[in-house]
């Protein structure tokens, strides 16, 4: 009578282990990128806030503040996404569209005392981001078809729905408000440059900014107990 040995399972698992250590190695990569180009753009609007803040140059503190608030929304939402999307393979599309969204985010903060070229630059930079969105809705999707427990599958659909909110209307929002303001500023330059009228429309950005960065913080709380149970079943 033969006896059968049982299976062994030690290259499923030695996959699985590489796999978790790879996942790994890339969450830090992105969080790392994340960090570095956020603090370049924070260089570039801290070299030109600096000037208009000890000159007491009021009218444009919001665009100051506008700009804080884009490096915090930003970081954010990066964080988030590396937090519940990221994993192994590297998905150079989305960080090379980091970098694109970063050049324009810093190119924004060197206008903070050009209300038109600020609003043109903010629009552009919009558009990037929306690309972002849309490039990383394929990553999304594909991460909640591999879903392998309830938990997980919960989480990336709640995540799936919020970058179809983005995508088809929140950063549309964002491009458009900018797109208009500019056009107003370059029809009526006696209105809004010498009446200082586009500090409303800084003010109306400022809140903008404000509520959409509560939004986020608040999507991330509802986050954060799955991500808690579906991280704990992968250990």
């Amino acid at each position: 009578m033969s006896s059968s040995k049982p299976p062994d399972n030690r290259p499923l698992e030695n996959v699985a282990q590489a796999r978790r250590e790879l996942d790994s190695l890339v969450v830090n990569i992105e969080l790392t990128l994340t960090s570095i180009i956020q603090g370049v753009a924070l260089y570039f609007l801290t070299d030109n806030a600096r000037g208009l803040l000890s000159a007491l140059q009021f009218e444009y503190w919001i665009y100051i503040a506008n700009g804080l608030l884009i490096i915090f929304l930003f970081w954010s939402r990066s964080v988030v996404h590396t937090l519940t999307v990221i994993r192994w393979p590297i998905e150079f599309s989305h960080n090379f569209l980091y970098i694109a969204c970063t050049l324009f985010e810093a190119t924004t903060f060197t206008k903070v005392n050009d209300p038109f070229q600020w609003y043109a630059f903010n629009a552009i930079f919009a558009f990037a981001v929306w690309a972002l969105f849309v490039v990383d809705k394929k990553m999304i999707e594909f991460r909640r078809l591999e879903a392998i427990s309830a938990e997980e599958a919960q989480l990336h659909q709640l995540i799936s729905t919020d970058q179809d909110w983005n995508i088809r209307l929140l950063v549309p929002l964002f491009i458009l408000f900018p797109i208009v303001v500019a056009i107003l500023i370059w029809i009526c330059p006696h209105v809004l440059l010498q009446g200082h009228m586009h500090v409303v429309a800084g003010c109306v950005q400022f809140v903008a900014l404000i509520g959409y960065l509560i939004y986020v913080i608040r999507f991330f709380g509802h986050l954060s107990p799955l991500i808690l149970v579906w991280r704990s079943k992968m250990e």
